[in-house]
């Protein structure tokens, strides 16, 4: 697999119970992508619904 933002290789934990970056390669690299959503950078797009049209 590779870093979702340096796009470096990264290797599953082998260890569940130790601390990861998983799935990044580093702890800059989580901070990263942390900040990129507090600011609003990651959205899902919302196409707003349309309105039928009542005329008659």
């Amino acid at each position: 697999m590779r870093c979702p933002i340096c796009k470096n290789p990264v290797e599953e934990p082998k260890d569940p119970k130790q601390p990861s970056t998983y799935p990044f390669c580093s702890e800059r690299c989580k901070l990263i992508d942390l900040g990129r959503w507090l600011d609003g950078k990651y959205q899902i797009p919302v196409e707003a619904p349309e309105e039928p049209d009542d005329e008659k």
